[in-house]
């Protein structure tokens, strides 16, 4: 007879293989016709709000691996929070103003933006970022980020752009906002001035050079026939050279080197004399550096005076200790200078070229002029030493070129006007992670001005008139209101298709002059900072597009780089208009790197494209990764790490897939058993997963996903696979379909399937969906498994005392398994159902396995367990170390039953089933009688 028709054996559609390539754009399309967005909306509305507010991406090119961590973390959040029970809508958003999108406009189309009007040059830029950020939408919507792709914001929405301008209002209201000439750091290659925040430094090699400024007047304390000498190396600067710094309180040598008198810092004279080669170096007189101050030297080859003051920014770390002093090109320079009302010369244009004010440099590039400044300083003999340092040097963000200081006028946001309440309201919001937060606050704490002016065509204008009669630029509350109106009608490309006395509101006069009625418009655009930077207030307090926000934001999530970033413009633009932080809490990740912790480039060729592993293993294997890493440091991937992602996935999706297969037959409104009528290895596996829904619910609430993904992928492995489910194997397939032993594991299992599929639904979106579509469930089905809410914890199954007693009995069965598996080494046995144990036992080990006794056998799945005294235990008995505890193993007595192949010593006892054991043989006459 074939007894294998009368096993309970899983039965399943759920694919044992995941597919996902294939079955993830079918699930897509299927959300997309449920409309699952609104249908998540519709079914938390009324409840507590919790928003995320999107930090947005430059809408220029396909998304990277950084993208897919950062909306990946996102939808986490998100979908944990709606399950959660939290009205958590998330409108997605894109920056699609400024440098990185007229870059590649200009490179993508061929444009030379000098060439093309300013309004035609602005509608290719607009269409060049919107078919980006269509793009780049439909690659998030790959990955399975929800959201509402259908109403995201832009920041050249006419509405956003209105608001920014009266973010930018207020700010000038308040007295924030200035004009000045002060050194910004400047992008010839991109002709702008640039932020802090779009400032990058990577190795550059520069020359070191160390010049004679020879002494004019000494103010009798020192001979007009010595030099102070400077060390710096960017020699290009040096035409701009006004005056030499030093430090009030170190000491300054007059010596002699190379037969020249020199001045030089005593704490730095050894380390000159080697860097110019000087065998000896005579100390002919000591200073203080206060005694030299408006010592009046002459320029090295320039005919100007160079003046000696003091600045406490003077270091002995490098050079001399004389530090070479140019207003036009240093902040630090610019602020002493201001002390000693030093002209502020600047000899470049915006490309980077020597002006006429750089003298015979003139026309040449401003990093191609060192060769030739150094040639110069040769002739007129003043350079005492020339060689290369290997540094650290700013470059600009984008374009990757190098940068420097340039003294311009420019738009400035005066961060001191409020930077004691953005420091209070660092401390009022909670940073994760908690380093984070002094990062910032170091950061807000030691920022100079903000320039918020950029020359570009791509962006929102500055809103600002000039009278044409006094000069003077006009910002009132009116010309605000009224371009704030012009903006939300027409969008920001009015300020450039009409001029100045079109845009000015009807009827105004100058109120500097009091007569001025003709004007002209500011021509520089805002910083994409400030663009960004008022999305708080441009998004979640705009009712007419996003009735469903609210401000502030809950979270901010983006990569650490944001706190000098989007994190800082948002707190500025916030305090200065309302006080407050636009934020509760911010999250910040690392960066992406492969295994050997190596940034990703194409150079390297370790670049992973997240768009080639959706296609070749899903994106539920990528937002497993993004999961299984604590994102507060980089997070590394390669084709190694993803092989074991995979396998991690595999096994998760093979524990539903036994789940699944075990409650073919299973109806939890009609079959499930009570609390109370289920023996007690049931109970101890409803405890275990009550414990991970309660570790798993708060580490969602904590922002650790690394811990849920592991906490989920141990108990699949461990507490699952490799015990319960293992244990109760024999229940499932062979006791009769009803009966209440039966009924009871796949009570458990219908428990454990339903609280997995809603704990994993924010992190593997796909598979969660597929499961619940197979999975039994207790009333109506929905139409997806993200409008369930996530599991409670039944503080009844956290039983303390059971707990304690199993962890007991967990620990006997490790004690066995260790001796069945020397048996099978030993070739005792072959599986560990061939196996007879014998167990001795003393004290509270016996007194604990005594009333469990009949049990045994299938707690340790073998086929017979007798329970004798410990000092019963023959000499081969295995001894537990840490119990009162000896196991024996031998082969088990008995013949192996054909059903459920436990080997019985009365298989065979019933003449009608010959091959089955006594159990199975009262099973299958009941199939016969049904």
């Amino acid at each position: 007879m074939d007894y294998s028709k009368t096993l309970n054996l899983p039965q399943t559609d759920f694919p044992m293989r995941g597919n996902l390539p294939q079955r993830e754009p079918e699930i897509l399309r299927y959300w997309k016709e449920i409309d699952l967005y609104n249908k998540v909306q519709e079914k938390n509305r009324g409840k507590t709000k919790y928003i995320l507010h999107d930090g947005p991406p430059y809408a220029n090119g396909h998304i990277h691996l950084g993208h897919t961590l950062n909306k990946v973390l996102k939808d986490m959040v998100v979908k944990y929070r709606s399950m959660a029970g939290y009205d958590a809508p998330y409108v997605p958003g894109w920056d699609t103003h400024g440098l990185p999108i007229e870059q590649q406009a200009i490179k993508q189309l061929g444009i030379n933006r000098h060439q093309v009007n300013p309004v035609e040059f602005r509608a290719k830029c607009r269409d060049y970022a919107l078919q980006w950020a269509k793009i780049q939408s439909e690659e998030f919507q790959r990955l399975g980020v929800r959201g509402d792709w259908d109403r995201p914001y832009y920041t050249l929405l006419p509405q956003y752009e209105a608001t920014q301008i009266r973010v930018f209002g207020e700010m000038a209201k308040k007295g924030y906002i200035y004009k000045g000439l002060k050194p910004v750091y400047w992008c010839a290659s991109c002709e702008t001035a640039l932020a802090e925040a779009e400032v990058e430094y990577a190795d550059k090699t520069s020359p070191s050079i160390y010049v004679k400024f020879p002494v004019k007047d000494g103010k009798g304390v020192l001979p007009e026939d010595a030099a102070v000498v400077i060390w710096t190396t960017t020699p290009w600067t040096l035409p701009a050279n006004v005056a030499i710094a030093v430090h009030p309180e170190f000491d300054y040598v007059l010596a002699l080197v190379k037969g020249h008198k020199v001045v030089v810092a005593k704490g730095l004279l050894e380390t000159f004399r080697q860097a110019v080669e000087a065998e000896t170096a005579e100390i002919l007189a000591t200073y203080k550096g206060e005694q030299l101050e408006r010592v009046v030297c002459r320029h090295p080859f320039v005919d100007r005076d160079s003046l000696v003051i003091l600045g406490e920014h003077v270091t002995l770390e490098a050079g001399t200790g004389a530090v070479h002093t140019a207003p036009g090109h240093g902040e630090e320079d610019f602020l002493v200078g201001k002390q000693y009302g030093l002209p502020v010369l600047a000899p470049l244009d915006n490309r980077g070229r020597f002006t006429a004010e750089g003298g015979k440099f003139q026309g040449q590039f401003v990093l191609d002029a060192n060769k030739a400044i150094i040639e110069e300083l040769k002739e007129k003999d003043v350079l005492m030493g020339h060689g290369q340092i290997k540094h650290q040097y700013p470059h600009c963000w984008r374009c990757k070129q190098p940068i420097f200081f340039r003294a311009t006028e420019q738009w400035f946001a005066s961060v001191d006007g409020f930077r004691q309440e953005a420091l209070k309201a660092i401390r009022s919001v909670k940073w994760v992670p908690a380093w984070g937060e002094d990062r910032i606050y170091n950061m807000v704490e030691g920022r100079g001005d903000w320039c918020v002016s950029r020359q570009r065509t791509w962006g929102v204008p500055i809103p600002i008139f000039y009278c044409n009669d006094c000069g003077k630029e006009i910002i009132t509350e009116e010309t605000i209101a009224h371009i704030e109106k012009l903006f939300k009608e027409h969008g920001s490309d009015i300020w450039f298709a009409k001029d100045a006395n079109e845009l000015a509101p009807p009827g105004l006069t100058c109120h500097h002059c009091g007569q001025g009625k003709d004007f002209r418009k500011e021509t520089d655009t805002m910083d994409v900072w400030f663009d960004s930077g008022s999305s708080h207030l441009a998004v979640l307090d705009q009712p007419e597009l996003w009735p469903e926000l609210r401000w502030p934001a809950d979270l901010y999530l983006e990569g650490s780089d944001q706190h000098r970033g989007w994190f800082n413009s948002s707190l500025s633009t916030s305090v200065a208009v309302t006080g407050k932080p636009p934020y509760k809490t911010v999250l910040t990740h690392g960066f992406t790197v492969d295994e050997k912790g190596r940034k990703m480039s194409k150079s390297l060729g370790n670049v992973v494209d997240p768009l080639k592993i959706c296609d070749q293993m899903g994106a539920d294997i990528l937002r497993l990764w993004v999961s299984s890493a604590d994102y507060r440091s980089d997070l590394a991937l390669s084709q190694n790490i993803l092989k074991q992602i995979a396998e991690s996935y595999r096994k998760i999706r093979n524990t539903a897939r036994f789940l699944l297969g075990n409650l073919y037959d299973f109806d939890p409104v009609k079959d499930k058993v009570a609390y109370d009528q289920l023996p007690e290895l049931d109970r101890v596996a409803l405890m275990e997963l009550h414990k991970l829904i309660k570790q798993v619910l708060a580490a969602y609430e904590n922002y650790e996903f690394h811990v849920v993904y592991h906490a989920v992928h141990n108990y699949c492995v461990v507490d699952l696979s490799a015990f319960y489910l293992d244990i109760i194997k024999d229940r499932l397939y062979t006791a009769p379909p009803a009966s209440l032993e039966r009924r009871a594991a796949q009570t458990v299992l219908f428990e454990v399937l339903d609280a997995l599929v809603r704990l994993l639904t924010p992190v593997l979106a796909f598979t969660t969906e597929e499961i619940y579509k197979h999975m039994p469930v207790a009333g109506e089905r929905l139409a997806s498994v993200q409008l369930l809410d996530m599991p409670e914890v039944n503080m009844e199954y956290l039983d303390a005392e059971l707990e304690k007693k199993w962890d007991k009995i967990h620990a006997i069965r490790k004690e066995v398994l260790k001796a069945l598996e020397m048996a099978r080494q030993n070739k005792v046995i072959g599986n560990a159902l061939e196996a007879g144990v014998d167990l001795y036992a003393a004290g509270e080990v016996e007194e604990l396995l005594k009333p469990m006794a009949g049990e045994l056998s299938t707690l340790f799945i073998v086929s017979r367990v007798n329970l004798q005294p410990l000092s019963a235990a023959p000499a081969e008995a295995v001894k537990a170390e840490d119990l009162d505890l000896a196991v024996k193993v031998s082969p088990a007595p008995g013949t192996k039953c054909e059903r459920c192949w436990m080997y019985h010593e009365e298989v065979g006892s019933d003449a009608e089933h010959a091959t089955l054991c006594p159990r199975c043989a009262r099973v299958v006459k009941e199939y016969h009688t049904v």
